[in-house]
This record gives structure tokens, C-alpha cells and sequence, in this order.
């Protein structure tokens, strides 16, 4: 089981809280701010995923005129606990 607190970036959220089991399925997810119901949503949705999957379909989503959303930072907190 890998752990990561993950400081977004650019996104109203401030961290996510993701665990990824040794099946590399997201066993746990929680952010700390953003909007509370459209993110426990998304929680809902990717427990349980294959983390590849979360990130081919979640990658790359923006949140208006911003680069990124709490689900591409999602992604990118993925990425870096499996480079650890």
C-alpha cells in the first residue's frame, strides 16, 4: 500500500489524501477544501479503480479558464505516488 498527502496547485482544494493498494487500485481518496459535494462524489466514483484508469480518464480535465481541476491534480498526485 503506497500513501501520499498531495498539495494541489491552481485548484480550490489545498490537498488530497490518496492511498493505492498493491493491486494499484485507489483503496482511499479525500480532498481538504474545494467543493465538498462535487469532490466526495468524485471519491465515490475512483474507489475502487484501477489508478491507470483514473488517470487516463481524469487527466487533463480544467476547471474553467484554469489549466488544471481537482480531478486532473487527482491525477497528478497519482502519478507521483507511483514514482515513489
Amino acid at each position: 500500500m503506497k500513501k501520499i498527502s498531495y498539495t494541489t496547485s491552481g485548484t480550490c482544494s489545498k490537498v488530497i489524501n490518496l492511498e493505492i493498494d498493491n493491486d494499484n487500485r485507489i483503496s482511499d481518496v479525500s480532498f481538504v477544501g474545494g467543493c465538498h459535494g462535487n469532490l466526495q462524489g468524485i471519491c465515490a466514483l475512483v474507489k475502487g479503480m484501477d489508478a491507470d484508469e483514473v488517470v487516463a480518464r481524469l487527466g487533463g480535465i480544467r476547471c474553467g479558464n484554469k489549466p488544471t481541476s481537482c480531478p486532473d491534480q487527482l491525477c497528478r498526485a497519482i502519478e507521483l505516488l507511483k514514482q515513489q
